[in-house]
């Protein structure tokens, strides 16, 4: 039964008070999972914690650029509910700059500080206390398909996310020996409210352009495409799978449109 796939587990999301961090706890609570939501906005993840229900969902502030409060959350999850399963390592930022021209190191610093060091503290701690209890555990980490490709982000965000994949194949071969599976969902543009609000661009226009860039038609990326995703590699169905980035993008990582566009083209004119 569907309802049962994650039965009896324990997960923390970090970022999940709005967005793809949203759409997955309220999956694997449907699931059967119990759910920490680890985020830095309290209201909001409060209230989602609230309409998944105190017996499916908790909340516990958690800036993940701050190693401690990453290490407190994994031990608020332990000793609430006995153990750990899952780590969905998904908080992130995103910020535009033009161009590696006018690049803010500052800015840098500070992308990097969440979507790389958040998560490489999410795989430390989440790994030691899967190790610690001997849990065959799941850790995903939300990559982009800015994790192997550029010009689909700026500089900084698309340094960030070739890290969390290079983190994500490190923490496989290292957990592997534990029995713990490292993976990566790294989907094209979502219309969540980060992207949103760093692009300046409504919901609709950030699927018209993720649409534009996919081979996929009659489809629109949504934030519950990833959570379904995020569902497969937490659980037992991908027990064999570590070290993977799963591109959730349509297609457009792996078919050059113009290419295509310029061939259709041709053969049409032949």
């Amino acid at each position: 039964m569907a309802e049962t796939r994650l039965k009896g587990k324990v997960a923390i999301i970090t970022g999940a008070a709005s967005g793809i961090g949203e759409a997955t706890a309220r999956l694997f609570a449907s699931h059967g999972a119990t759910v920490v939501i680890a985020d830095i906005q309290d209201e909001l993840g409060s209230a989602v914690a609230a309409l998944i229900g105190a017996d499916k969902c908790s909340y516990v502030h958690c800036d993940v650029t701050e190693e401690a409060q990453v290490e407190s959350a994994v031990r608020y999850a332990v000793s609430k509910h006995g153990h750990l399963d899952i780590m969905f390592s998904n908080a992130g930022l995103l910020f535009l700059s033009p161009s590696i021209l006018e690049l803010n190191l500052g800015d840098l610093d500070k992308v990097m500080s969440v979507n790389v060091r958040g998560t490489a503290a999410a795989l430390k701690h989440a790994g030691r206390a899967m190790v610690a209890a001997g849990i065959r555990g799941s850790i995903i980490c939300t990559g982009s398909i800015g994790s192997c490709q550029s010009g689909n982000g700026p500089a900084g965000y698309v340094t960030s996310k070739h890290a969390v994949l290079g983190l994500v194949r490190a923490a496989a071969a290292d957990l592997g020996r534990h029995g713990i599976r490292v993976n990566c969902v790294s989907p094209s543009g979502v219309a969540t409210p980060i992207s949103c609000k760093a692009t300046g661009m409504t919901p609709e226009e950030v699927e018209q352009l993720t649409t534009s860039i996919s081979s996929l038609k009659g489809a629109v990326l949504k934030a519950n495409h990833v959570a379904a995703a995020a569902l497969f590699l937490a659980s037992d169905e991908s027990g064999f799978i570590s070290g993977q980035n799963l591109m959730i993008d349509g297609g457009s990582t792996v078919v050059n449109p113009v290419t295509l566009q310029i061939i259709e083209q041709a053969s049409n004119g032949a």
